[in-house]
């Protein structure tokens, strides 16, 4: 029961800031928001999120976690009610990054979630937590599209206000007491040490380069889908639009295999397999305008592609400094902020311009840059202990390389089993 409420809690943190994806027309309309950047809804509050990751995730390693995590929350009922009472842009738009800044609760779950767990298990408990953000992010915009066709778009953030407020109070009894905080040191050194993580470790720094581009690539197909949806021929209402979101449910059963392999040492294979398939999943998504079932098989692919290197990415760099894992996995969100709002924007710019075809083209490239960043950083790792290869043993101790095809079923076997 502790572990079920704990994973409502980080799926609800993170809900509070896809909420607008599906209902970025509406909102766009009711507050005078041009057409043509109503991508700034989602990109401000990823920009207070970013915010956030720098200067309230490293805070977890050296307070309480506990009353760093229920202020949070205290302090997000307030902002979802100023949200959904909001009359003007200016007003929505401060909210939404106050909203952002706040909604970094999860990565202190996160990192508090890594603590917690035995180092055999590590990526397993990760994957478990991604597991819960995964169905946040869904359920956030097919609820989103239910309660705005019933209620309006400021009936989301009330409902949400209530919703956070009970999730603050089951986490009150659910959290353990008295954990001793991880660093001794002063907040400004802990600022301080957060690029010299990244920038002194190759592997964090290619990590974070890979979450800022595939989480560019996610944030453009999100971001853009309402727009061809909501328009001629389709015109779905948000309650539909909003349904597509759970297709990528495969998305959480990704996280939690992705644990796994991560556990048994296949975390670079498993990100190399995931961004081909990333890859893949765009020129299926680009069928959008003539097939939906292709559309629906693409986001099948990106979402679970997206969530296994995300888990993969998290359960290597939590590795490398565990005096520093809220720091760690701030500093990393920075690159998954700064990506999603990229994304975000630029999906909505393209769209104006060149339609979804346009949008397909752009997800694509972050998607083939990633591809390409992850293969230079397995030739420059090549033989060293960090990298796991595709090669393998004979009885004699000679080296031969295994076929594509066993590698890629076993990872399937792990993922389902």
């Amino acid at each position: 029961m502790k572990s079920l409420n704990i994973i409502f809690g980080w799926a609800l943190s993170v809900a509070n800031i896809y909420y607008a994806q599906p209902l970025l027309d509406v909102m766009a309309r009711d507050v005078g928001t041009p057409p043509a950047v109503i991508g700034l809804i989602v990109t401000l509050t990823q920009l207070g999120y970013g915010l956030g990751l720098i200067f309230i995730v490293p805070l977890g390693d050296l307070v309480d976690r506990r009353r760093l995590i229920v202020g949070q929350g205290i302090l997000s009922v307030i902002v979802l009610i100023v949200i959904a009472t909001a009359t003007t842009a200016a007003v929505l738009f401060a909210s939404l990054v106050v909203m952002g800044l706040l909604a970094v609760v999860v990565q202190v779950l996160v990192a508090f979630a890594a603590t917690l767990a035995t180092p055999a298990e590590r990526g397993k408990a990760v994957g478990l937590v991604t597991s819960g953000i995964v169905i946040g992010i869904l359920s956030a915009r097919f609820i989103a599209g239910v309660l705005a066709d019933l209620g309006g778009w400021r009936a989301v953030y009330l409902a949400s206000a209530v919703l956070t407020a009970v999730m603050v109070a089951l986490l009150m009894r659910v959290l353990p007491r008295k954990c001793p905080p991880d660093s001794a040191d002063s907040y400004g050194a802990a600022l301080r040490s957060v690029p010299r993580l990244f920038l002194g470790d190759r592997i964090l720094l290619m990590r974070g380069i890979l979450a800022l581009l595939i989480f560019a690539a996610f944030s453009s197909f999100w971001t853009a889908l309402v727009l061809p949806l909501s328009a001629p021929p389709f015109s779905y209402s948000h309650s539909q639009i909003g349904l597509f979101g759970l297709v990528g449910l495969a998305g959480a059963i990704a996280a939690t295999g992705a644990g796994r392999l991560a556990d048994r040492g296949l975390g670079d294979t498993t990100t190399g397999v995931s961004l081909a398939l990333l890859l893949g999943s765009w020129g299926l998504i680009a069928f959008l305008p003539w097939s939906i079932p292709a559309l629906l098989i693409g986001v099948v692919m990106l979402d679970l592609a997206i969530q296994a290197i995300h888990v993969t990415n998290q359960s290597i760099i939590f590795q490398r400094h565990p005096q520093a894992r809220s720091r760690l996995v701030g500093g990393y969100m920075v690159f998954y902020s700064i990506g999603s709002a990229v994304g975000a924007i630029g999906s909505t710019m393209v769209f104006a311009q060149a339609g979804w075809l346009g949008v397909s083209v752009l997800g694509a490239t972050f998607s083939a840059v990633a591809l390409l960043a992850w293969a230079a950083m397995r030739r420059r790792s090549s033989g060293s202990a960090v990298a796991d290869t595709f090669a393998c043993r004979t009885r004699d101790g000679a080296q031969e390389l295994s076929a594509p095809l066993k590698t890629v079923r076993r990872l399937w076997k792990a993922l389902s089993a």
